[in-house]
């Protein structure tokens, strides 16, 4: 790194494993940050900490349930142990049953639920003791389902859910310093499509999460005093 070890800047990211997550934690490293990423398997993310070819002195993997506090709140304490400070926290989490009101399963939407809402929120409530210490940031990965609804799709409902915590927590913390970002992006070329029915990408424009992940750096690089609050990334031609 460029910067003393010391000062760099400290950031958590939950379930930084894949997709938008693991690009944006590549780009963290390379801009110098110290990182922490959460999933619910110790070993993936060995693994991948292994595969990106960091070591624990920058890269601290720590196995938590985003949907539960006493676990998410152990993994702040860890990273704010290992590196000795918490300058940002990306809620990165959350997936899709890619089915609508009335023929998806309810079980199943309790979890995407808990995972894309209660998740972000318990990582708010862990984290803000250090953020405010730091005058750090939080950032909510959204998505433009939850600006603009797809009929009966449950998806949609939690990631409009997101959007409204994001303002919420936003207008609780800005006045102890502390910034709140929604980056809401389009279509990603991701393994969230994995359990589409389909198991591919539907077609047309679609973003890479390097892409996502450079919009995130670039909400974090943002001066002291500047908050950007929703920032919508949509691949060019996606109409909705």
């Amino acid at each position: 790194m460029s910067q003393d070890a010391s000062t760099a800047p400290v950031t958590l990211i939950t379930g930084g494993a894949t997709g938008i997550g693991a690009a944006t934690v590549g780009r963290l490293l390379a801009a110098g940050h110290r990182v922490g990423v959460t999933g619910r398997d110790q070993e993936r993310l060995e693994r991948f900490a292994a595969g990106i070819g960091a070591g624990r002195d920058v890269l601290l993997p720590v196995a938590a349930d985003t949907t539960d506090y006493a676990s998410v709140s152990g993994a702040v304490d860890a990273v704010v142990k290992e590196f000795g400070r918490l300058d940002a926290v990306i809620a990165n989490a959350g997936f899709s049953t890619h089915d609508n009101l009335a023929d998806g399963d309810p079980e199943q939407w309790r979890e995407m639920l808990l995972v894309n809402v209660l998740g972000p929120a318990v990582l708010i409530k862990a984290a803000l003791p250090e953020l405010t210490r730091s005058g750090g940031r939080v950032v909510l990965i959204g998505s433009t389902a939850g600006i603009k609804n797809t009929p009966g799709n449950m998806y949609s409902v939690s990631k409009s859910a997101l959007t409204s915590l994001a303002e919420n927590a936003r207008v609780l913390v800005t006045g102890a310093g502390v910034a709140v970002t929604l980056v809401a992006p389009g279509r990603v070329d991701t393994p969230f499509w994995s359990s589409h029915p389909s198991h591919e990408v539907p077609e047309g424009p679609v973003l890479t999460p390097d892409q996502i992940a450079g919009t995130v750096l670039w909400v974090l690089g943002q001066p002291t005093g500047v908050e950007l609050n929703t920032v919508v990334v949509r691949p060019t031609g996606q109409t909705h």
